[in-house]
């Protein structure tokens, strides 16, 4: 019953191909045991399949050596190549500042990636049992976690391109014990687990059997949980990969989306989107930190159109520019400050700190200057005449006002930019244009001033449009 089980495991979710090289992680206590046993036989009877059998030496308590002697004989008389390293867990704990379980997992994964990688294998089998999908599923609720926690470990699971897979994952461990006892095999029992002293045992040891007081089917009832909620963690990452496509877009770096689309979403959906957003951007390192995605959530659905940025940590940030939510590795960097003085209408003049280039022509007066142009496309003309030189073409500065065409009185640039909409990361790259008495005349893509209106008293026209330096230069 307990090859069948294996095998169908293993025609399910693809745990191996024909002459796969596995590396088989063996503590020596029952589970790893009936684990090398049970692949032995199918790489003989069914599949074949290198197998290498890896030992790790913790070297932590006084039955450690024996343990390996026991491992070591297992491997020789199956007859497969035996890989040991012995570890120097508490020189890592202090190098670190890792407890001992984190510790030792870290050390051990990284022997067996690294046996792996000299072998060329495709996967790494672990003895993990549903016994330990239980203890790990009730770990992850204490912890608050999610449907990411609560579906526990994965049969199969890709890491540092290689598959780590647990074909024991849905088998107890009575199952697998009597499997040992029923063949004869000899295992180790690890002292350390009948301690309470790591939370791991103490959830196998004392809360476990507690709650079982209330439903004597509790450890069924947990990796039950884990089927479901790996099933729907599964639809939910392709509904948030389908949402992501759909919605985010890509420029220099940034990630970013329409507020409106993302609204559309279901809340379970727009947390997805987000978390999904951050680990594209952290190289990696997953976040699951509910209240740093929640809070910037609500900081998305709750405020009306405005602006406001939040530091994410770990070099990330996200900024709201009105109706557009930005998410990048860190902020932008502001344009540096510069100025142009221009002594008279020049046809060029490049601006390189905003990658932006000025056109200036005079011309005649055409009918079409009496009208639609205000400046709130990127092109302005101004009454030659009447311009009072020299133009100085700089970065703003705080305090500029503009008396602005069509509205009585001076207005702060930053209130012109505010009722505009400008998005902040965008207003650093926009210069103004100021004329000899120090009045802003114009601010390109924005609005124009009252001075120097094109008439019909005006006799030459100087006509200016700024634009895009890479644009320039396609044409």
């Amino acid at each position: 019953m307990l090859m069948e089980h294996v095998l169908h495991t293993a025609g399910e979710h693809g745990l191996w191909l024909p002459h796969d090289t596995i590396i088989v992680a063996v503590s020596g206590g029952p589970d790893s045991v009936a684990l090398l046993h049970v692949l032995h036989q199918i790489s003989k009877r069914y599949t074949p399949l290198r197998l290498i059998c890896a030992h790790v030496h913790h070297g932590l308590r006084a039955e450690s050596d024996r343990e390996e002697e026991l491992v070591r004989g297992l491997a020789l008389e199956l007859g497969l190549p035996f890989e040991v390293a012995r570890m120097d867990i508490p020189s890592y704990m202090k190098e670190s500042g890792k407890g001992f379980e984190e510790a030792a997992r870290d050390k051990r994964y990284a022997f067996l990636h690294e046996t792996a990688q000299r072998y060329g294998a495709a996967s790494i089998a672990l003895a993990h049992h549903a016994d330990d999908q239980a203890e790990t599923v009730l770990l992850h609720l204490l912890r608050g976690s999610g449907l990411g926690g609560i579906k526990g470990m994965k049969i199969k699971r890709n890491e540092k391109n290689v598959e780590l897979i647990r074909p024991f994952l849905r088998i107890y461990k009575t199952d697998l014990m009597s499997f040992c006892k029923q063949n004869g095999y000899a295992y180790a029992i690890d002292s350390s687990n009948l301690s309470n002293q790591y939370r791991r045992n103490a959830i196998r040891l004392d809360v476990l059997p507690f709650l079982g007081q209330y439903n004597g089917q509790i450890r069924q009832s947990l990796v039950q949980l884990a089927d479901i909620a790996g099933m729907e963690d599964e639809y939910m990452e392709q509904a948030a990969d389908h949402a992501y496509h759909d919605l985010v877009q890509h420029k220099d770096g940034r990630l970013y989306f329409q507020v409106p689309s993302y609204l559309a979403l279901h809340v379970a959906l727009q947390r997805r989107l987000i978390k999904l957003i951050l680990n594209y951007l952290s190289a990696g390192i997953e976040i699951t930190d509910f209240h740093k995605i929640e809070l910037i959530r609500q900081g998305i659905t709750q405020n009306k159109s405005t602006t406001w940025s939040l530091d994410i940590g770990g070099g990330l940030a996200c900024i709201r520019e009105y109706d557009m939510i930005l998410f990048m590795q860190k902020p932008p960097e502001q344009s540096k400050s510069y100025t142009y003085e221009l002594q008279t209408a020049v046809p060029e003049l490049c601006i390189p700190e905003i990658g932006k280039r000025l056109n200036m022509k005079v011309q005649t007066p055409h009918e079409r200057y009496f009208f639609n142009m205000t400046g709130a496309c990127a092109e302005a003309v101004f009454d030659a005449g009447q311009l009072i030189f020299p133009l100085t073409l700089r970065s703003r500065l705080p305090g500029d006002t503009m008396k602005v065409m069509g509205l009585n009185g001076s207005k702060k640039v930053k209130d012109i930019f505010i009722d505009a909409k400008i998005p902040p990361s965008v207003r650093s790259r926009i210069p103004v244009l100021v004329d000899g008495s120090g009045n802003v005349i114009w601010i390109p893509g924005v609005r124009r001033s009252t001075h120097a209106a094109v008439g019909t008293q005006t006799t030459d026209v100087l006509h200016m449009c700024l634009e895009d330096t890479e644009t320039v230069e396609q044409l």
